[in-house]
């Protein structure tokens, strides 16, 4: 689905991967609804556009809000013709033993339960547009674990599934489905997170230096004009989708040798 005229509704609209997107799918013409729950941030992404953005300050795990938000969206544009759910946390940095019940439900109610929920809320409209799609934001860590951010995997890796089984449903109807699976991005979702990233870990990663997030939206805005049922971001998660597919231990040791030593 070409870009142009359309409108695309982009959730973490306000930093990070969210902000190129919102940036990159304006400068291809869509008018874009940047969803975002800091406010200051979502202003920024919009003075950075060339287009039309509209911001909407929504906290994803807000069940009123969600609903509510397609009617807003429809207010501001008249329509809607995509939704791309990319707002994210990740967890504390800590074994599942250290994790509390709390911060774990956290990160399900904003990786899973939010993608869930707006895609839930934007569908019938989506269904009324002569053509559509919805996007996803997995995790490298969805078929890669990671010691240290195993709810976090877990968490994407709901939203894989989620993705893939939504696209079997939507397979004959006007609704394209995308799943995104990043690696390393530079972004700011630890800052965003609240979480303080172990001292040493970009050392420990330095096989796979983090992919400018220009970059990585440029190869999601491709994808989904595409209309691309699949796609790997970054060499980290290519080489991991494949190596985990071939030998599933020997990815999960190779990960684990990269990471104990900054779990303790």
């Amino acid at each position: 689905m070409k870009l142009d005229g359309k409108v695309i509704v982009v959730t973490g609209a306000g930093s990070g991967m969210g902000r190129e997107l919102t940036l990159q799918m304006a400068a291809r013409g869509a008018r874009v609804a940047a969803v975002d729950l800091n406010e200051e941030n979502l202003e920024q992404t919009k003075s950075m556009a060339q287009g039309q953005v509209q911001t909407f300050v929504l906290d994803v795990t807000n069940k009123t809000a969600v609903k509510a938000l397609p009617k807003k969206v429809i207010k501001a544009f008249g329509q809607v013709d995509g939704l791309v759910n990319n707002a994210g946390i990740i967890q504390p940095f800590v074994k599942i033993a250290e994790l509390t019940r709390e911060q774990a439900e956290k990160v399900m109610d904003v990786n899973f339960w939010g993608t869930f929920g707006l895609t839930k809320a934007f569908l019938p409209e989506l269904t009324e547009r002569p053509e559509a799609h919805i996007m996803n934001i997995a995790s490298m860590g969805a078929y890669a674990p990671v010691p240290g951010q195993s709810v976090y995997g877990a968490s994407k890796a709901a939203v894989k599934l989620f993705t893939e089984g939504l696209r079997s449903e939507l397979m004959d109807t006007n609704i394209g489905v995308t799943i995104v699976f990043p690696g390393s991005v530079a972004t700011n979702i630890t800052a965003n997170s609240g979480i303080d990233v172990p001292a040493g870990s970009e050392e420990q990663s330095a096989n796979f230096k983090p992919m400018p997030a220009a970059d990585a939206a440029k190869e999601m805005v491709e994808a989904f004009e595409a209309g691309k049922p699949r796609i790997t971001v970054g060499k980290d998660a290519t080489f991991m989708d494949r190596y985990s597919r071939f030998s599933p231990v020997g990815a999960a040791n190779m990960i684990y040798k990269q990471m104990k030593s900054l779990l303790g």
